[in-house]
């Protein structure tokens, strides 16, 4: 049996060096100094900071247009009197500020979030976010595909352009968040991987709409991942490994120490942490990494690296169940409750 003392979980994402594979994800958790300290203190490798939305600094900046620089509009005699208040701080300020804080009072590498719709504006926010001091950034281009004059190369021409203008202007590691709603996932991160990114993030969960069957309005909902999400996730990650040459990492139904060794072995990095640390807290954090030092230590395995991409599709022992194989097997092999005719 292995000595604990002898594991080594350090594991490398984006050219960083991280101790261990456990990644508290972007989420309100990272607002609060205290909060993200005691992620720290609990094991957290790194910290993705909360998203910095393109669309809310768009808003602030058409107010600050009216009620500051159009003031004058009907008032000749205010033409040239703009005066903006020196303790107006903006949204971009803020996170700026905060990500400062961050960096000065934790130990472990701070990874900005940029969240936006359009090309427009990602240079001038990730410039502003390096030279705050942030080790890496992560893209989330948050685009719905709703278009029915937007085809599938026009859609990922988005995000190899963003990426490509970003690679250019900015030496940050970047990684770059996805959706799984593309027509060839495994080509596509190639394509990624080809035009720059340091590494990819597997997926955006995009949160539904509802609708208020009352007032027929159209609402928003949020509810938090499950570990039924983690699968998704693994496969895909098992299909990618040793095929594109980038970091992956795991986000969106890691609640368990099982799924979190599932997408180890099938390739990932690092694993995200989100729902199931704002359903637990930060100390849940240093449970989940406790358990899985146990089951390396009870499975003999010296590092995170041996482990890793084991049980990818390349080096499964069936490679075929990551593809339809499984999913006749599965068919085949279903079972119907007692008590239901058939």
């Amino acid at each position: 049996m292995i000595d604990l003392t002898t594991v080594d979980l350090s594991t490398n994402y984006l050219g960083l060096t991280l101790a261990n594979p456990l990644v508290p994800s972007a989420s309100p958790l990272s607002k609060d100094l205290s909060s993200a300290l005691g992620l720290e203190d609990a094991g957290a490798a790194a910290l993705v900071m909360y998203s910095l939305f393109e669309e809310k600094m768009e808003s602030e900046a058409q107010q600050l247009e009216r009620f500051f620089y159009q003031q004058a509009i009907g008032h000749g005699e205010a033409d040239s009197f703009h005066p903006l208040p020196d303790n107006v701080r903006t949204y971009q300020d803020q996170y700026l500020e905060h990500l400062q804080k961050l960096k000065s009072r934790l130990n472990i590498p701070v990874i900005a979030s940029l969240n936006g719709t359009s090309i427009s504006g990602w240079l001038d926010y990730s410039s502003a976010l390096q030279e705050a001091g942030a080790d890496a950034l992560e893209l989330n281009i948050y685009h719905l595909a709703a278009d029915s004059d937007e085809n599938s190369v026009t859609v990922e021409n988005r995000y190899t352009n963003i990426l490509q203008e970003l690679k250019r202007n900015i030496s940050l590691p970047i990684a770059l968040k996805l959706s799984s709603q593309f027509s060839s996932p495994v080509n596509f991160a190639k394509r990624l991987a080809a035009a720059g990114a340091d590494g990819l993030v597997l997926f955006n969960r995009f949160y539904q709409p509802d609708i208020d069957l009352e007032t027929l309005h159209i609402v928003p909902k949020l509810e938090l991942s499950t570990p039924a999400e983690a699968l998704l996730r693994i496969r895909w990650t098992a299909l990618m490994y040793g095929r594109v040459n980038t970091s992956l990492a795991v986000t969106g139904g890691f609640h368990h120490t099982p799924e979190i060794l599932k997408a180890l072995l099938a390739g990932a990095d690092i694993v995200q942490l989100c729902s199931v640390l704002l359903m637990h807290g930060p100390e849940r954090l240093r449970d989940l990494l406790t358990e899985l030092e146990n089951w390396l230590v009870e499975h003999e395995y010296q590092s995170i690296q041996q482990l890793k991409g084991s049980v990818s599709q390349q080096h499964a022992i069936d490679p075929s169940a990551y593809e339809r194989a499984n999913y006749v097997q599965v068919l085949d092999n279903y079972s119907y409750p007692a008590g239901v005719l058939r």
